[in-house]
């Protein structure tokens, strides 16, 4: 199996001038479940090459197994190091997508015409798109087959207002993942803050906050092999 997962390329946290990007256990964590399966991976990113990390995801009081594995996983950080352009992608070349969050992704891959393309081209091919904590957000300009949000009558997750609130960061972000989710008609649902919660509703996985990742991953995979099998 062929599994993308996709991460931001924007680094600056609005105009506060503080440093934001991806958030490293929201990668590591699916990424070793994802190679420990025996799945391929491809990372990818709107400008290729490195991908910002958010400085606060690296902090000590956020390090967990997986992130202390990638840090000592010189191919992982080869990989990472050389993300493919998003827009070089094909979505006919995975079995399924991966979008690791951070804050990064709203400002960047919510708007991204090439992430728009492939989750609606995923979606049409009946293939399974999973996105983690702030990337279900990514999902804001995303149209069912019917012109409707592709969200609109699922059951789905991201992170909680609550969360934002306790990150102080709710005036920052150009919006706020719940928030939009419900607007966008989602059926949305969330676990006590920084708990893990997904979402599982047909070929769409969605997770809250960062203790979601692995699990989310981990559903992935479980779908994949109800629809293929394993191979």
């Amino acid at each position: 199996m062929k599994i993308l997962m996709v991460l931001t390329s924007n680094a600056e946290l609005g105009n506060t001038g503080r440093k934001t990007g991806f958030w490293l256990e929201e990668f590591a964590a699916p990424y070793y479940v994802f190679v420990d399966a025996g799945v391929s991976v491809t990372l990818a990113s709107p400008q290729g090459g490195q991908p910002p990390l958010d400085p606060s995801s690296d902090a000590p009081n956020a390090q967990t197994d997986a992130t202390m594995r990638f840090k000592q996983d010189a191919a992982a950080q080869n990989g990472l190091a050389h993300t493919v352009k998003l827009a070089c992608v094909a979505a006919d070349e995975f079995d399924a997508v991966f979008y690791p969050g951070g804050h990064g992704p709203l400002w960047d891959l919510a708007n991204d015409k090439h992430s728009i393309a492939l989750i609606e081209a995923m979606d049409r091919a009946g293939k399974p798109v999973a996105l983690v904590c702030h990337a279900p957000g990514v999902l804001k300009n995303v149209l069912a087959t019917d012109g409707t949000p592709l969200v609109k009558g699922k059951h789905v997750s991201g992170f909680s207002d609550s969360e934002e609130e306790a990150a102080q960061l709710t005036k920052v972000v150009p919006f706020l993942v719940e928030d939009e989710l419900k607007r966008l008609g989602g059926l949305y649902a969330k676990g006590p803050d920084w708990t893990s919660f997904v979402q599982v509703d047909g070929n769409l996985i969605t997770g809250q906050n960062p203790a979601s990742s692995a699990p989310a991953a981990s559903d992935l995979l479980k779908l994949l092999t109800a629809l293929h099998g394993t191979k």
